[in-house]
């Protein structure tokens, strides 16, 4: 009777990668035998714990030996290597395949966690997989006396619900191989190749040969491979001809997509399904898990989804059927990687709550063979029964023979079956063995170009020589000097080769996109050894020259993010840019300074060229399917800053152009992947299904369209207002720059803060504060006016839009809007409002003298609804002011309670009593006051009546004359700061010929000095008042000597 195993999970902690290192990554992952702890970078004190049945650290404490295998790097370190890994987990799927169990090991963790690593391996590293097969046919080979062994090996993907065989002689079929139920066999994939092999050798082989099928089916489809999950099957099949008992036993290895977390806010929410059925798989095994998860507590389960995704089908038996599972969870251990390393952790604790029910299997064909010869006997029997009895009939003679003859033939046929199987492999091996032979002659004799993939583990597969003359390089597959290749944006004859008087170069075909190291060229150019070449949209290779030009450089520094750095870099965007360090590096390098560079800008640098090719696939799929839209990638809140001045958390955007009407949409990062694998989705529909004319295909319902979208307001720029006047109840009338997103000049806005009186008239020159903490317990009322807006750059490309001004007052919890405005590149806004703090608190205070007002500017297009200002939470004053400071504003819920109105009358009745006390006291010292005056004038007069006589009684303060001096300086320097904002938008036009500069240079320096002229006026009248104030004070200071 089958008992119940549980499901037994392994967790591995990777090393860094290079990007983190640069980032200057923390880890945030601790390990302590079988528990693993994780750490919120954001809040140290939150750590979740979790405990599994492995834990291997693999994050540090290794050294790289002689044979380029990593290994600890002291004995009995806590470093565990791709053996140790194997012995715990391999090991167990072997003895249990061995002894006629179902294995299955999973794989899990988001892109980059070092799942393929964990898996295949990487040169002398071998994972699991090659390890388990040669340890196997090992296993095999030892008991080949008593044990006769078949096995069958099968490779296939599984990528947007669709089937691919990787092992398959001919084409890809349309939409895939079709999955099947059978209820003995359950769910299998109809017409999937089954290789037989009986060396490791062959295996090894047959998995390089997927590879490149792999490869190539990634570039034809347009698929990422990191979306896609891979599934490797080994049946092995064990005869044991004296015990007359066969074991069978189904292996799968399973690599599954990653499993990134899409951070997507409500704002980010995208109306149209993420990943559809490219997350299908991902998402359904998570169910699967969760409800059997679930089960295993006693919890009551109606259904198990098994049946809603090609993957959980395929793996219905290693969850919760006949199988011994393994999962083995790979995270990263990064701070920048927090939330998908908890999301992989949660995931594999359900998985380790899943039982099975694994039985040893006994093989149907055997079975059959047994059944056959049992009805042989009989029938042997029963003729020689009937030639006893002399009753036999010649028809019933010939019938038994007959079928005695076909159960042989039977049971010839199955058992000829395996050995002719075998040497069609053997065949197919050796011809594969042949062309890997040629292959590697053919390297040592020509240059040729060398595939770079995102995954490592598909780039350096394909690999096209160029022979001398001139080879055509494109879709066509015409000609005999043709090198066929295929992906988004090649043409039928894209680029031509030509090799000769030992250089090779390479022409593009009028149209044909190619880039060469960054740079997209048009005519011959000249290729050097390790050049790289980006065809159509994002085929990427690296030219490898002659074996003359070959020496000892490491090829492996040209990765899939080198090519992409190049482009990043040929755009303007690289870590220097972006730092603003005056040194850049090498094109599509690290400048020196890297290691200092904030991580936040890393991680977008990074972003941004993990997005570039994506992009690139967009604007191709839009061109070919006739969609009208162009994607361009901006970075947001490159030059923009909060109210105190301090840098935005900047993040990558994709602006989406309509090129018909010139509508705009913005993206987030989130959405626009989304998006593109919707995209993906409708082009291989539209475009890939049959090759119909552009007449004949459907056109996409609008709200299914992933290149579409509703149009929204969209955020242009900001501007910064500060406030610090207002805490001197100065009046302040400013003309400020509208910054974009990357910094650029969307327009002038002309803005007032204006301190006025409760009922809105404006205050004299004497209400202004010398000390600001005067304002500490008062009203405070100032109007925020918003006079025009100037040279509209959103107007400029397109007269049909709009503009409104959105901003927020301190603690006011609604964002007010300005009324919309079209159709002008020059507006006039006019809008005016009043803010009161009924008793100014020191916290209003610090933000008034530490803190902006930021006036977003928005944009409007024709169809978009305007933003309207909420005033829910909003309080007002009697005179139709808006309440600030609301801390310190009396309640009004308070105000209107009939006991606390009779408590106030009681406190105003004490207040007018203390005041007339008050009152009295400051009469009384009045009247003391002139008496002591009488008495000093006196004395003074008969102290000496030669000396000068004094003017006033008291001496006379200077702090009033300061004020006036600073007051009088501050309306000087508004002008001179309305001249420096002249200087700042006054530019040369863009058609301006040599006169046109010469006339702007003139002009420059006039208002250069206007401006240094009113500057030094200024300053000079400050410096003379201050002087004049401290001469005066110092004769007074004399007199009262």
């Amino acid at each position: 009777m089958a008992g119940k195993d549980c499901v037994k999970v392994a967790v591995r902690v990777r090393p860094f990668n290079k990007r983190e290192r640069e980032a200057g990554s923390r880890c945030v992952v601790s390990m302590s035998g079988n528990a693993i702890t994780i750490q919120d970078p954001r809040n140290p004190h939150t750590r979740r714990t979790f405990t599994f049945d492995y834990a291997f650290w693999s994050h540090s404490g290794f050294i790289r030996n002689r044979d380029g295998l990593f290994v600890a790097e002291e004995p009995g370190g806590r470093y565990a290597d791709q053996g140790n890994v194997f012995n715990d987990l391999g090991q167990g799927i072997l003895e249990n395949a061995l002894q006629g169990y179902n294995a299955t090991l999973l794989a899990y963790g988001q892109t980059g966690s070092g799942k393929s690593y964990s898996m295949v391996g990487y040169g002398p590293n071998k994972g699991l997989v090659p390890t388990l097969c040669e340890r196997l046919f090992r296993a095999v080979k030892a008991n080949q006396e008593s044990c006769q062994c078949q096995m069958l090996f099968s490779m296939l993907e599984i990528y947007n619900e669709q089937v691919i065989d990787l092992l398959s002689k001919g084409g890809r079929s349309p939409g895939g191989l079709r999955v099947r139920e059978d209820q003995q066999r359950g769910f299998y994939v109809e017409g999937l190749r089954r290789v037989p092999c009986d060396s490791a050798e062959q295996v090894e082989q047959l998995m390089e040969q997927g590879t490149r099928t792999r490869t190539t089916a990634a570039t034809h489809i347009n698929a990422n491979s990191s979306r896609s999950h891979m599934l490797i099957s080994a049946q092995l099949k064990q005869i044991f001809t004296e015990e007359n008992i066969t074991k069978q036993s189904n292996i799968n290895l399973v690599d599954l997509a990653g499993s990134e977390r899409q951070r997507c806010s409500g704002l980010e929410a995208d109306r149209l399904k993420e990943g559809t059925a490219i997350n299908v798989s991902l998402t359904t095994l998570g169910n699967v898990i969760s409800s059997l998860a679930d089960a295993a507590l006693g919890k009551k389960v109606v259904h198990i989804p098994y049946r809603d995704s090609v993957l959980t089908k395929l793996l219905q038996s290693a969850l919760g059927g006949n199988s011994r599972t393994v999962m083995i969870a790979t995270l990263s251990p990064s701070d920048i990687c927090y939330e998908e390393s908890l999301s992989t952790l949660r995931y594999a604790e359900r998985a380790k709550r899943i039982q099975n029910k694994a039985v040893v299997n006994e093989s149907p064909t055997e079975r059959l063979v047994k059944e056959l010869k049992a009805e042989n006997a009989k029938l042997l029997l029963r003729l020689s029964r009937l030639g006893q009895d002399g009753r036999k009939t010649e028809e019933e003679s010939k019938e038994l023979r007959r079928l005695l003859t076909h159960n042989e033939m039977q049971i010839k046929a199955i058992q000829t079956l395996w050995e002719h199987h075998l040497q069609e492999a053997l065949k197919d091996w050796e011809t594969q063995y042949a062309t890997i032979t040629q292959e590697r002659r053919m390297m040592q004799m020509h240059p040729y170009i060398l595939n770079i993939n995102e995954d490592p583990q598909l780039s350096g597969v394909v690999k096209l020589f160029i022979q001398e003359g001139d080879w055509d390089i494109g879709l066509s597959e015409g000609t005999s000097r043709t090198i066929t290749i295929k992906g988004l944006g090649i043409q039928e004859r894209h680029a031509v080769f030509t090799n000769e008087d030992r250089g090779v170069s390479i022409t593009p075909v009028s149209g044909a996109k190619l880039m060469v190291n960054g740079l997209p060229i048009t005519y011959r150019t000249e290729l050097q050894h390790l050049d790289r070449l980006i065809l159509g949209s994002s085929s990427t290779y690296l030219f490898v020259g002659f074996p003359c030009e070959r020496g000892a450089e490491d090829w492996s520094r040209y990765d899939y993010d080198y090519f992409q750095s190049e482009l990043a870099a040929a755009a303007g965007i690289h870590i220097p840019t972006l730092c603003e360090e005056q040194s850049p590096g090498v094109s599509g390098e690290p400048s020196v300074g890297l290691a200092q560079t904030d991580p936040s800008l890393l991680a977008v640098f990074y972003d941004y060229i993990k997005l570039i090719p994506m992009v690139t696939e967009a604007n191709q799929m839009s061109q070919e399917l006739n969609k009208g839209v162009e994607f361009k990638l901006e970075i947001k809140n490159l030059a923009m800053s909060d109210c105190r001045g301090r840098d935005l958390e900047k993040d990558i955007a994709v602006r989406v152009t309509s090129l018909e009407n010139k509508q705009v949409w913005m993206w987030s990062k989130v959405k626009f992947v989304n998006r593109k694998f919707l995209m993906e989705e409708v082009y291989q529909q539209q475009v890939g299904s049959g090759g119909r004319q552009e007449a004949e295909r459907q056109p996409l319902p609008r709200d299914r369209d992933p290149f579409w979208d509703p149009l929204e307001p969209l955020h242009l720029g900001s501007a910064h207002l500060w406030l610090q006047s207002l805490a001197f109840r100065i009046p302040l009338e400013e003309q400020v720059e509208v910054l974009g997103p990357e910094g650029t000049e969307e327009a002038i806005l002309q803005a007032q803060l204006l301190p006025c009186s409760p009922m809105g008239l404006p205050l004299g020159e004497e209400d202004i504060l010398i000390d600001p903490t005067e304002l500490l317990g008062k009203r405070l009322d100032f109007q925020l006016f918003l006079e025009q807006c100037c040279g509209l750059r959103w107007l400029k490309e397109a007269k049909n839009r709009g503009v409104q001004i959105g901003f927020r007052v301190y603690d006011c919890p609604q964002t007010f809007y300005t009324p919309a405005v079209w159709h002008n590149v020059n507006p006039l806004l006019e809008h005016r409002l009043h803010f009161s703090a009924m008793r100014t608190s020191q916290d209003l205070l610090n933000y008034l003298q530490s803190s902006a007002l930021v006036l977003e500017l928005w944009g409007l297009q024709e169809g978009c609804a305007d933003m309207v200002s909420s005033m829910e939470g909003l309080r007002m004053t009697p005179e139709g002011s808006f309440i600030i400071d609301k801390a310190s504003a009396p309640d009004p819920s308070v105000l209107e309670s009939p006991g606390c109105v009779s408590d106030l009358r009681s406190s105003m009745r004490a207040l007018h009593q203390d005041l007339e006390q008050l009152r009295s006291a400051n009469a009384a010292l009045r009247k003391e006051n002139n008496t002591l005056r009488e008495q000093l004038n006196r004395g003074s007069e008969s102290a000496g009546r030669g000396r000068p006589e004094r003017r006033g009684s008291l001496r006379p303060s200077c702090d009033a004359e300061l004020a006036r001096a600073l007051k009088v300086f501050y309306h000087s320097m508004t002008s001179v700061r309305a001249q420096l904002q002249r200087l700042r938008r006054h530019r040369p036009s863009e058609e301006a010929d040599l006169l046109g500069l010469r006339l702007f240079v003139d002009e420059q320096s006039r208002l250069l000095r206007d401006f240094g002229e009113q500057l030094e006026e200024s300053v000079t009248a400050l410096k003379q008042d201050v002087a004049a104030i401290v001469r005066r004070k110092r004769e007074r200071s004399g007199i009262w000597s």
